[in-house]
């Protein structure tokens, strides 16, 4: 599959927040069809004495509109999460978006409303910093 614009920027900005990455890409493979996440990572966290494990899906929202890529975004996060429940439960997967988009789309009242509905994980990230925001 092709990598997203960000990918690399979003990669950076996890490892400098002190993520591992374990799968770049993160494979789901369940027969047909076989999903490929962005990135998997993993963090140890001290206070809790375990790990906390995550999958990301990065989305740069650069195609015909934002509101078309976030419709095909949210699809495609909802299928990844089904997924993810069935292979591994503890996984917590995540859509990865720039600060800019976050700022001037996702902060709408439509999107609001739906990433409440869908219960999604943003992970919001500036692109010129590469770190997690």
């Amino acid at each position: 599959m092709a990598r997203d614009i960000f990918h690399s920027n979003v990669k950076d900005a996890l490892i400098k927040d002190g993520w591992l990455i374990t799968h770049d890409p993160y494979e789901l493979e369940m027969g047909s069809p076989d999903y490929e996440i962005d990135l998997g990572a993993e963090k140890v966290i001290a206070a809790q004495k375990g790990i906390e494990l995550i999958a990301v899906e990065v989305k740069s929202f650069v195609g015909k509109s934002a509101g078309y890529e976030f419709h095909q975004a949210v699809g495609q996060y909802r299928n990844y999460k089904s997924a993810l429940d069935d292979i591994e439960p503890g996984r917590v997967i995540f859509l990865a978006i720039s600060e800019d988009i976050y700022e001037s789309f996702f902060k709408l009242p439509f999107p609001q409303k739906r990433l409440n509905e869908d219960k999604i994980n943003l992970l919001v990230f500036s692109i010129t910093d590469k770190i997690i925001v």
